[in-house]
């Protein structure tokens, strides 16, 4: 987007904040549960809304920026509202919503301990969130994306057993190296460049990169970027991290994390290296190749995995990487089903980690192989299971179908059927890791399930509300924030350079 495209406005900077002052009255209200847990309704409510203020103008390509401060000379700690920015956002505010009252239910169904330090770790995530959302420039992004890391600790460590200390010590040494690679990437490009301002299209512009250079630079953004969006093998400390409580999962899996990673690839190859960059030097290649691995492997250990989160955990890593393989193929349908994918990915997998939630507070069941006959005493939870599973499968009408439709597109139009291969053999194995658990729910008698019926209604209500809006999505992806034309915009934006 060009200067004259750029308005100045305050939304941005309260859509960070609005979150961050909930923390203190979180924490004052640590005796008062209503009030505790009403400051964070309120906070995502007014999130979400100061976030969708900005749709208008990001429908109409337009950028709200707020300068915050000046790190050094030619460097700010700025906000940039852009159209992808805003996508990232609503999804991420959106989503809050449903998993803090989520999180309500599960938290006191547990019962868990320390639920206050939880709700306010979780309010600084969705700040961090939103601010690497709006990130107007790399140094920017480095500082939201640091906060997010350190803000997501207390949080995949919250059970304090040995199995969570030493997920929590793994997902620190991967997310903190990673931001180490992405400093040192910032500063080659700023020495390049002379910028770090994110553009559509690339900030390299006319300068002049030597092959091996570029391929260096490009692999230390990858190491910086690949770890939070779980491409292999940087993704192991994801599968561990399911020994946080399940809303943490759903904000790894769906919300926040993992989201920030696939959205921060597309960041570095359409707004930092831009696609004529990206095919010139092979990094689309290289991108494709990772993505791909990606894909297959993560899919095939799924089938392996008893535990549900854990089968649950490896589907995301390799559903990340169908993002990942929209931005590799460098062409319009490619980034709209990459970008459309982090939305409709969102709302099926955090059903599905709701879904796994609901199951274990209920009947304190983790594993598949004791899921027989759930489906008959929890029907709306297993109902809602099923719509997730069909959309990630990529079968209609579920929005899973739609994304990965316009990523088949996508690898047509760049004339390479490897990827669409790639996509059809996932989807069977998505099928084939799925399928087997709503069969055994409904179909298979189960033990024990006497006098036993749905969990808490705070849980349930989410839970069908996120399957509703996949299938809704489904049939109409335009549906009340318009993802698809937003994709659309964005991906016309990074191809025509701006």
């Amino acid at each position: 987007m060009n200067s004259a495209e750029t308005y100045t406005s305050i939304i941005p900077l309260l859509a960070v904040l609005v979150s961050l002052i909930a923390v203190p009255l979180i924490l004052l209200s640590s005796k008062f549960k209503n009030l505790r847990e009403s400051w964070t309704i309120l906070a995502a409510l007014i999130k979400f809304g100061l976030v969708l203020s900005l749709l208008p103008g990001a429908l109409a390509g337009k950028a709200a920026q707020c300068s915050v401060l000046e790190i050094f000379p030619g460097i700010d700690l700025s906000l940039r509202a852009d159209p992808f920015g805003v996508f990232f956002a609503l999804i991420a505010s959106g989503l809050w919503i449903f998993t803090s009252f989520y999180s309500i239910g599960y938290v006191r169904g547990a019962p868990e301990k320390k639920q206050t330090r939880y709700f306010a770790s979780f309010a600084v995530c969705l700040s961090a969130t939103i601010g690497i959302a709006f990130s107007a420039n790399l140094i920017s992004f480095i500082i939201f994306y640091e906060i997010l890391t350190i803000a997501t600790y207390p949080l995949v460590i919250h059970k304090e057993t040995k199995k969570a200390i030493d997920a929590g010590r793994k997902y620190l040494i991967y997310t903190l190296t990673a931001g180490l690679f992405l400093i040192a990437a910032a500063a080659w490009t700023y020495q390049i460049t002379g910028t770090l301002d994110f553009k559509a299209g690339g900030l390299f512009g006319s300068a002049v990169l030597d092959p091996r250079d570029a391929v260096m630079l490009f692999l230390l953004f990858l190491g910086g970027v690949g770890v939070k969006a779980g491409i292999m093998p940087l993704h192991s400390w994801l599968p561990s991290a399911m020994a946080a409580p399940t809303p943490v999962s759903a904000l790894l899996h769906a919300v926040a994390v993992v989201k920030s990673g696939v959205f921060a690839v597309i960041r570095v190859v359409g707004f930092v290296f831009g696609p004529t960059m990206m095919a010139k030097f092979g990094l689309d290649t290289i991108l494709m190749t990772l993505a791909g691995i990606t894909i297959i492997v993560a899919s095939l250990i799924a089938l392996r995995q008893d535990n549900l989160k854990k089968r649950l955990a490896y589907s995301t890593v390799g559903h990340l990487s169908y993002i990942v393989l929209g931005a590799a193929l460098l062409t319009a349908e490619g980034f709209t089903g990459g970008m459309l994918h982090i939305a409709f990915h969102a709302t099926m997998k955090i059903t599905l980690f709701f879904v796994a939630g609901a199951i274990y507070i209920n009947l304190h069941r983790e594993n598949i192989s004791q899921l027989n006959g759930i489906g008959r005493v929890m029907p709306w939870t297993m109902g809602a299971f099923t719509i997730g599973a069909i959309g990630l499968a990529g079968i209609p009408p579920i929005n899973g179908f739609v994304s990965k439709w316009y990523l088949g597109l996508g690898a047509v139009q760049a004339d390479n059927l490897i990827p669409l291969g790639i996509l059809v053999l996932s989807g069977l194995l998505n099928a084939a890791y799925f399928f087997p658990i709503v069969y055994i729910a409904f179909f298979k008698k189960g033990e024990g399930l006497e006098g036993k019926g749905e969990a808490p209604l705070l849980m349930v209500v989410p839970i069908v509300i996120t399957a509703t809006l996949s299938l809704l999505f489904g049939i109409y992806p335009d549906l009340f924030f318009k993802f698809y034309q937003l994709a659309v915009n964005i991906s016309a934006a990074i191809l025509g350079g701006g």
